[in-house]
């Protein structure tokens, strides 16, 4: 049953070692004193299926699911299925969402500050005895401050393994060359601060065909452009979805208004995009699955040249938690990298479908129980729809 909690009951830390013998620490509602750690070689497993203190305690294992995309619901719904019953699951939005939070066992409405946002879930974290603390947006601000999560005893997954991975990754430029620095192969890009160097960008790059630009910091694609010689010059008002532009009507209104913040002018590849959601630790994936969009329907892979680049570059920028990497196909069906997001995708939910419930891979394992078992589904294609639930007022 969902409730919403407003006071906790006192409690103190134990140190609980699951079946995987992972050492976790939860909350109990008992009196102050540490309980001692309980030595796997000194209980049988069937001391440890049938012990009432170890199902006391695994009672009040708890993970919370900070806001995060649409698919925060996903993230929820993959967790419950993978976690046992008696594992509490939290979430929280900064809007009223119930149609996400509601999902969980206690839901929570953040402040929207995100300086008070860090001090408020430390706290609630705290009263309520959960431990691990998934980030959803803004992974980096909760980042500069783990030091202060690490010092109260939290596990803090924010999707990078410290700030030097939201420092490449949150800027494209920065990732671009850090990414050619190491050998991986990404689309080229041109950093243009200006109209001067973004006409420069254009001429270098028009003679190897299309080319397009997009902000050098943004999500979810916004600020994408490509730029067609052909395309009617009042086709991006009539069709914006479309995302064509004329070069020329682009610049004449990026002349138009005050400074512009840096764009990535690049050659424009084909081929199709690949996105990549996986599981990882400390820069090691540990379970994936890339899909991609043809037509109406999204397919599913696991083993491909995308796949393998993406975890090469999930491993050598140091991703942590659940995260998204984006690649393009060129001319020759090539893979190369777009970008890292150090966070779940809006489409990770799809994948459940292949077999692989990646929401329960990450909540188990971060909290020392039994991962669900992947049994992949080949040839399985996916249709996105629009469907209604019940929230509560």
């Amino acid at each position: 049953m969902h409730e919403v909690l407003k006071d906790a009951q006192d409690a103190a830390r134990v140190i609980f070692r699951s079946w995987r013998y992972t050492p976790v620490e939860c909350w109990m509602p008992v009196d102050t004193r540490r309980a001692p750690v309980i030595a796997p070689s000194t209980i049988n497993m069937a001391d440890r299926l049938f012990c009432p203190a170890a199902a006391t305690l695994r009672m009040h294992i708890l993970i919370w699911f900070l806001e995060g995309q649409s698919s925060q619901r996903d993230i929820i719904l993959g967790a419950r299925e993978a976690l046992p019953p008696e594992v509490r699951i939290f979430a929280s939005h900064r809007q009223d969402r119930p149609e996400i939070t509601g999902s969980a066992d206690v839901s929570f409405l953040e402040p929207k500050d995100n300086q008070e946002r860090i001090d408020w879930v430390i706290e609630t974290a705290l009263r309520h005895g959960i431990k691990v603390i998934l980030v959803g947006r803004v992974g980096s601000v909760f980042e500069a401050q783990r030091h202060r999560f690490e010092a109260a005893g939290l596990v803090l997954v924010t999707g990078g393994a410290s700030m030097g991975t939201f420092e490449l990754v949150d800027d494209k430029s920065k990732f671009t060359a850090e990414a050619e620095r190491a050998g991986l192969a990404c689309v080229p890009a041109i950093t243009a601060r200006n109209a001067k160097e973004l006409i420069d960008a254009y001429e270098s790059l028009r003679v190897l065909g299309d080319v397009c630009v997009k902000p050098a910091v943004g999500i979810y694609g916004q600020g994408f452009w490509r730029f067609k010689s052909e395309a009617d010059s009042f086709r991006c008002f009539a069709n914006p979805d479309s995302r064509e532009v004329q070069f020329e009507t682009y610049l004449n209104a990026y002349r138009a208004g005050a400074d512009r913040s840096a764009m990535l002018v690049m050659p424009y590849m084909t081929g199709s995009e690949c996105s990549i959601d996986m599981v990882c630790e400390s820069g090691r994936p540990v379970a994936f699955v890339g899909r991609r969009k043809e037509g109406l329907h999204q397919t599913f892979e696991n083993d491909s040249p995308a796949v393998e680049l993406a975890l090469k570059a999930a491993a050598h920028f140091q991703c942590d938690g659940l995260v998204n990497v984006q690649t393009r196909d060129d001319l020759d069906g090539v893979p190369h990298l777009l970008e890292i997001n150090p966070r779940y995708s809006g489409g990770i939910g799809y994948t459940r479908h292949t077999g692989v419930n990646l929401p329960g891979i990450f909540a188990t394992r971060r909290l020392g129980l039994a991962e669900p078992v992947s049994d992949w589904i080949p040839n399985i294609r996916v249709k996105a729809i629009t469907v209604a639930v019940p929230v509560t007022t």
